[in-house]
């Protein structure tokens, strides 16, 4: 590939072919310190690549800013960021590999489009709350959030470029006499106080970052950086066209004293009362074609064309390995809009402030018909690949019910044959973007629907709709026990009875505000944790699903979250204070009042357990895999995958089963900890996307079912991974 001729400041003769091993693709766009190229991993992931410009690389201090750059990203790494990949900030040229996200800046977005619609500004709020609550939680303070570092990505905001970000532990500080930052998104403090910057004034950004959402400029305008200055010191905001529904809580944000500005906490808690409800129309539009496309937003909406991987218009499976193709879907013009979540479990959630926890991999009832169970019962264990849904690469989230393979997908429920990946039935549901897989409760398909009101159930032999209910907005829902626990933004909960759609109950929970529910399978109890105001204990509360009555509550140590219950046990995950790191497992067991802490012999980010025989598997963030014995309190084994992000792993005992974010499915011996399978990575076209929560594997009998980024889904035999 020829370089890349340099089209920015602080310009080279030439741009380098190769950053570190990645070979640098087209330019995307350059800056005053950097140029981001586009790039591949090896396994063909699309990356965005920062390399410093040489007239910098030449200057310590300005190395001792980008390594700070990198930990900061690092740090913050996850669903409302651009993961970090890979970096090197020792290099010749120093360099950043991130993964590349499809989609307009908000800055370019409004350009472009004008002004958001009320709707879109709350979920835009909504979704940059909650991101910064994350990036305060890792204490990573940003100092430039503006419209040009939010990209509008398809499940929701990304925050980018920590260039001038700050850890609070950082060694680094604030030249004096230096301002750093972006004047009309600037708060007050950073022009008075600037070595006293803290999380209050990415609030204060935040603020006027929506104010030019809603309007197209900012609260504070000229064309002079000084006047502007002055104005954020000692001027009220002009939030003239803000919707009235939200001015007072962007004037809060606006506040020129820190401690007067609300937490993204508050903010998002204050969501609740400003919306009655919220529609799931995707703020985000589609990307455009041309030559003078944003640089960096590719078409997100083309996908594989149809009767790719050997299946044909209707969806049929073919047993063979998949073929990769390319797209045969057309570049939309702008202003196209497209049905999407927002972050994570939906714009609705996290407007509501509240988690939607995942619904278990529950086999449910199994009331299907005769000739489906005999039809399962008999399979021969053998491999195949289906794309259910043709011309379309997104992950599926599936578990096993009914004798079925059942999965959810944006704006449809579907069943496969688990033994040759036929599709049995399709039934379009309001999910836009679905989390979590439909689930058997009552003998009845559960459809996962985000839009907060809508609840249905289907028949797991034919989809078609068994009942059908409208229910109080609801902010997040759970099943245990054949019910389904909807809690609303009230706090109140409710437990509908998975076959009938009937209320059974409906109550409060002393110490749980915002009730969020985990449930496990073979457990008829659900768990309720809440940290409290220290995060030096938490109170668990353990529900009768059934009933709501409660049957236990504990104060325990720490900041937990439980990840299994088993043998009249539950097991935690020990966080640190800002529900980062795990840095211990820990057991309880209700009838003895017993707790036994196992502190891991390093803090583990971002990570997901399961438990299993008493033994608890872990994995981190970065890749590490861990089994923990809670009997003995020893760690069984560890090793370093080479996972940049994995789902949560799931295991039988002999196997632990994890998938990785570019469609490969890891086995590990749950004895040894050797690696000992993996398939070969299923990014397809759409290699650009990422999805904040991956499809866990689905392990039943000696089949593991896997989804992949590509649009299929893949089953293995489990008794012979090292033949996958």
């Amino acid at each position: 590939m020829a370089p890349q001729r340099n089209i920015g400041a602080g310009a080279e003769a030439e741009l380098p072919e190769y950053a570190g091993h990645y070979r640098l693709e087209s330019c995307l766009g350059s800056g005053g310190m950097g140029v981001v190229h586009l790039a591949r991993s090896t396994s063909g992931m699309k990356l965005a690549v920062k390399v410093v410009h040489a007239e910098f690389a030449r200057d310590p201090e300005f190395r001792g800013r980008f390594r700070q750059e990198v930990a900061a990203a690092r740090r913050v790494s996850g669903a409302f960021t651009a993961p970090v990949v890979d970096a090197d900030p020792e290099a010749e040229r120093p360099w950043m590999a991130t993964l590349f996200i499809p989609g307009p800046t908000l800055s370019d977005h409004v350009k472009r489009n004008g002004p958001m619609a009320p709707e879109q500004l709350r979920r835009l709020m909504a979704g940059l709350a909650e991101a910064l609550r994350d990036i305060h939680r890792v204490g990573v303070v940003h100092r430039d959030l503006k419209p040009s570092n939010v990209l509008l990505a398809e499940d929701g905001p990304k925050v980018i470029d920590f260039g001038i970000s700050r850890p609070t532990d950082s060694e680094l500080r604030t030249e004096t006499g230096k301002l750093i930052g972006t004047p009309p998104f600037m708060a007050p403090e950073q022009f008075r106080r600037p070595r006293e910057v803290g999380p209050a004034a990415d609030v204060f950004a935040l603020g006027s970052v929506l104010v030019h959402a809603a309007t197209g400029r900012g609260p504070f305008d000229s064309d002079s950086p000084y006047v502007v200055a002055y104005q954020v010191v000692h001027d009220e905001p002009d939030l003239t066209g803000v919707p009235e529904g939200l001015a007072p809580l962007i004037l809060r944000c606006l506040a020129k004293e820190p401690e007067d500005r609300p937490s993204p906490d508050e903010l998002m808690r204050s969501l609740r009362s400003v919306a009655a409800s919220y529609d799931t129309q995707a703020f985000i539009p589609a990307q455009r074609a041309g030559d003078d496309a944003v640089p960096g937003a590719e078409d997100a909406g083309a996908g594989a064309g149809a009767g790719e991987d050997g299946a044909g218009e209707d969806g049929e499976a073919q047993a063979q390995p998949p073929r990769s193709g390319p797209s045969e879907g057309r570049p939309r013009p702008w202003g196209a809009r497209r049905k999407v979540s927002l972050l994570g479990a939906g714009a609705l959630l996290l407007a509501a402030g509240a988690v939607l926890t995942s619904v278990s991999l529950l086999d449910g009832d199994r009331n299907a018909p005769a000739d489906t169970a005999s039809r399962a019962a008999s399979a021969e264990v053998r491999s195949w690949t289906a794309r259910p849904v043709p011309g379309h690469g997104e992950v599926a989230q599936c578990s096993y019910g009914a004798d079925e393979l059942l999965c959810a997908r944006r704006g449809l429920v579907f069943a496969l044959d688990p033994a040759d990946g036929r599709v049995l039935w399709r039934h379009s549901t309001t999910s836009t973007l679905p989390h979590v897989p439909p689930v058997v409760a009552g003998g009845l398909v559960q459809a996962p629907a985000d839009h907060g009101r809508h609840l249905e159930a289907l028949d797991p032999a034919t989809g078609a709709v068994r009942w059908q209910r409208q229910v109080p907005e609801y902010s997040g829902v759970r099943q245990a026990a054949g019910m389904l626990l909807l809690t609303r933004p009230d706090g109140t909960v409710m437990g509908v009875d998975g076959a009938s759609g009937d209320t059974k109950w409906q109550r409060r929970f002393a110490g749980h505000p915002a009730p969020s529910f985990s449930s496990f399978a073979a457990d008829t109890t659900a768990y309720l944790t809440d940290a409290s105001a220290d995060t030096a204990h938490t109170k668990v509360t353990a529900v009768d699903a059934a009933t709501g009555d409660v049957r236990w509550e504990a104060r325990l140590d720490g900041t937990l979250e439980p990840v299994g219950s088993e043998g009249g046990s539950v097991f935690f995950r020990s966080m640190d204070r800002e529900f980062y790191d795990t840095a211990a497992i820990v057991r309880y067991t209700p009838a003895s009042r017993a707790t036994r802490t196992v502190a891991l012999p390093a803090r583990q980010e971002r990570a997901h357990a399961v438990v299993r025989g008493g033994v608890v598997y872990l994995l981190g963030g970065a890749g590490s895999l861990q089994a923990v014995d809670m009997t003995t309190g020893k760690q069984l084994w560890r090793i370093e995958t080479s996972l940049g992000r994995g789902s949560t792993p799931v295991t039988d005992g002999r196997l632990v089963l994890v998938s990785a974010a570019d469609g490969r499915l890891l086995a590990v011996d749950a004895r040894t900890g050797a690696l000992v399978g993996q398939t070969r990575a299923r990014l397809g076209t759409d290699a650009d996307r990422t999805t904040a929560v991956l499809a866990e594997p689905v392990l039943h009998g000696t089949h593991v079912y896997a989804s992949a980024p590509d649009g299929t889904l893949f089953a293995v035999d489990g008794r012979d991974p090292g033949g996958w």
